[in-house]
């Protein structure tokens, strides 16, 4: 079988899965939360890099879509600067509704993100955010490795996957000096992603 065909099955198989993640989601809210919109991961289903933000804002609220709005344009430009193409990434928000979350909602949300994970199998998460990365290290994803934060420093958070820690990007849109502290530790992404191997 051809390469693109294996490819194709298995991004066929990504979007299904992430369809179906939608979907149970969107099943628990309704049931947890009435009247509460579901903010779901945007972008490719089989990312190399995966935005992982903590929660979202009022934009992504309307909208259903993680990093909807300023946070959204602001990495989109970045990665431009970078020269990453946007089709390598998946965003996401570990709270996937704009509700005050009990107990049982982290606990629920900390296996949609494991599933989102497994689905997307990036080769670098970017957690945007203190609050971000102790909620990634909190899944207890087979292999992880819990870690500091130091923002800018890449580490093997799995065998297979690093971990880039970042300020978080939507609390750095409204000062000069916050955004170049998110850039500072952002641009790393770049210098990664160009010694990327070409296959």
């Amino acid at each position: 079988m051809a390469e693109d065909q294996i490819y194709e099955r298995y991004q066929a198989k990504a979007i299904a899965e992430i369809n179906a993640l939608g979907h149970d989601i969107a099943e628990w809210l309704r049931e947890a939360h009435p009247g509460a919109a579901p903010v779901l991961g945007t972008g490719h289903p089989l990312a190399d890099i995966l935005l992982l933000k903590y929660a979202p804002l009022p934009a992504e609220d309307q909208e259903g879509v993680a990093f909807f709005g300023r946070s959204g344009q602001a990495i989109l430009k970045s990665l431009q600067r970078l020269r990453i193409d946007p089709l390598m990434l998946y965003g996401t928000d570990c709270l996937k509704a704009a509700v005050e979350p009990a107990e049982a909602d982290l606990a629920q949300c900390r296996l949609w993100l494991t599933r989102e994970i497994h689905i997307t199998q990036p080769r670098m998460i970017v957690a945007m955010g203190e609050t971000a990365r102790a909620f990634l290290d909190s899944i207890e994803f087979p292999l992880s490795v819990a870690g500091d934060g130091t923002a800018g420093e890449i580490r093997q958070w799995t065998p297979t996957i690093g971990l880039l820690a970042t300020p978080d990007i939507d609390e750095c849109l409204d000062s000069s000096q916050s955004k170049q502290d998110f850039w500072a530790a952002f641009r790393v992404l770049g210098e990664w992603y160009e010694n990327l191997p070409p296959y």
